[in-house]
């Protein structure tokens, strides 16, 4: 299904970047190559002197966070200084992390990135290698190089990293693992799009969709010409990781079409997953809602984005004075959830994630659920205008689910800011969550009649055919404090866990993700988790002529 047409439409380079190629070329860059040390896990850092620790010219600190290399002067600076830096400099923009070996803008304040830089990365790589191993992987690269049509240098490029990656892991490919599980390369600190898309890739109807070509590229680009599809770049991921090819892949053409999209966001700096994953939605409902329905709310919207993963909550409102309530509906792509904070006893701290002792440092999934659902008593300051008392009374606020969705993504609120004292933090609290999950308690019918008993009437049920059973198959999770941290997928196909940490893909015990610190967990109804179960296997990609069987209910 991957056309040999595709063309990465790389994003404009910085000018700071452009400006100290064109004075000094790539010399920099050859210069620092014998500053490059390789670690046995893969990561590549800048180790100028063995016995001296690194030192902001500046503050004098020591390691106080990232720190950066100036190309033209060689001088250090961390952080806080590296405009400083740039301003007092005339042309010294262009720095380099020490710790990352990512390039970076002093200007700007910004990393970014350059294929030149990356080759002399990967190239030291390879040099460092034990010299068969080195041997063959070139040799190697030299035969398939001149076998196949190069598309451009990042295809190149990632075809160098692959073998890398082979190398570095040490670990005999599995040629058993499902069709699908391919791992995708961090483009700089892109690990939560990288952990989102895992978790959309292996959404099972999200999946059965893109995988029979329900959304038509073609179609697509000659009925719009304004900015790129991001549907469009999904489906091209899918054809490349449902291919059968296990190299990792680099998704920087999406990467540039969902910058259009969400402009705001548009930056080489670690983003926030969840954020992530509601902007996709959005720009793929902007798309194909339009189309579809163009005169229907997000409610009744027949795009993918919804079908898949939309539901609808109810929200009650009863004044305490009479006891009228007022019910509003509103959909929903997915349910934040708040963690039992109130047996905290350590203090907000700025930056710094809270860390409960033992004994109360553990929720449950459940837990959540039951908070989310249980009645709220709304301050004076939110007094609301009461139809039946004709005055502003207080009131109670109930929610409860009116409609579930196919998929189910639910995220854990483990980052609080607070506006008043200007403090953040992360919760580090533990979270226990079930693989098969009832969600028949939270329910609307279910929440009204233990508010009201028996004593109501029958409740009416608009989806009554939907199962309130539902299984898990994604977990991504969050490691590290709140400006700097790791985001990675855990995902469970055919009751075996695999952890998809950027490029890697490995096997883990199911203990290893109920241990995890779960940020987002995707859970699928159970009937259409076992149909995905028998769809996956060992075989290579269906034909376009035999594309997978669309599932019932949703394509």
């Amino acid at each position: 299904m991957e056309t040999g047409s595709s063309v990465f439409a790389n994003p404009k380079p910085c000018k700071h970047l452009a400006d100290y190629k064109l004075r000094h070329g790539l010399s920099g860059y050859k210069f620092l190559q014998k500053w490059l040390k390789t670690f046995p896990n893969g990561k590549t850092s800048i180790k100028m002197c063995e016995t001296k620790m690194p030192r902001c010219s500046f503050c004098s600190g020591i390691r106080q966070g990232r720190l950066f290399l100036c190309l033209i002067c060689s001088s250090m600076s961390c952080s806080d200084h590296t405009l400083l830096h740039s301003q007092s400099e005339n042309g010294h923009d262009i720095a380099v992390d020490i710790e990352r070996s990512e390039l970076y803008c002093c200007s700007c304040s910004d990393q970014v990135y350059d294929l030149d830089f990356d080759k002399v990365v990967v190239a030291k790589n390879i040099v460092d290698m034990p010299s068969k191993t080195r041997d063959s992987v070139v040799d190697d690269l030299m035969r398939r190089s001149s076998k196949r049509r190069r598309l451009n240098s990042v295809v190149d490029l990632d075809l160098i990293r692959s073998k890398f990656f082979v190398w570095m892991r040490g670990r005999r490919a599995k040629s058993c693992y499902p069709l699908g599980l391919r791992g995708l390369n961090n483009l700089g600190s892109t690990c939560f799009m990288n952990s989102i898309l895992q978790a959309l890739l292996h959404a099972p109807p999200f999946r059965n969709y893109f995988l029979s070509e329900r959304h038509d590229r073609e179609t697509c680009r000659k009925r719009s010409s304004d900015q790129s599809c991001l549907a469009c770049d999904i489906g091209v991921i899918f054809s490349a990781v449902y291919s059968g090819d296990r190299t990792p892949y680099s998704p920087a053409q999406f990467l540039y079409s969902w910058w259009q999209h969400s402009a705001n966001l548009a930056s080489y700096e670690q983003q926030d997953a969840h954020e992530f994953f509601i902007s996709v939605l959005d720009a793929i409902h902007e798309r194909e809602g339009k189309e579809r329905n163009p005169n229907k709310d997000n409610g009744d919207c027949q795009c993918i984005a919804h079908r898949v993963f939309s539901g609808m909550l109810r929200s009650d409102l009863t004044c305490t004075t009479c006891g009228f309530t007022s019910t509003t509906y509103d959909p929903c792509v997915d349910i934040s959830l708040n963690m039992d904070t109130s047996s905290f006893s350590s203090v907000d701290v700025a930056n710094k994630s809270v860390r409960p002792n033992e004994d109360t440092g553990r929720s449950t999934l459940l837990a959540c659920l039951d908070l989310f659902t249980r009645p709220e008593r709304l301050g004076s300051d939110q007094k609301l205008y009461c139809q039946n008392c004709q005055e502003k009374r207080d009131s109670l606020k109930q929610m409860s689910i009116k409609r579930l969705p196919l998929v189910l993504s639910l995220h854990i609120k483990r980052f609080e800011h607070s506006s008043l004292r200007r403090t953040s933090r992360k919760i580090d609290w533990h979270l226990q969550f079930p693989f098969s999950l009832d969600m028949t308690p939270y329910l609307s019918p279910s929440i009204v009649r233990n508010r009201f008993g028996n004593r109501i009437f029958g409740f009416e049920s608009d989806e009554a055919d939907i199962s309130a059973e539902f299984e898990i198959f994604a977990v991504v999770t969050h490691s590290g404090m709140l400006d700097s941290g790791h985001y990675v997928t855990y995902l469970r196909l055919q009751n075996q866990w695999y952890k998809c940490d950027d490029a890697w893909i490995t096997e883990v015990d199911e203990r290893i993700v109920r241990a995890s610190q779960c940020y987002m967990i995707f859970y699928v109804q159970r009937m259409l988790y076992y149909k995905a179960n028998e769809d996956l296997s060992c075989a290579p990609m269906p034909s376009r002529r035999d594309p997978f069987v669309p599932i019932a209910g949703c394509c």
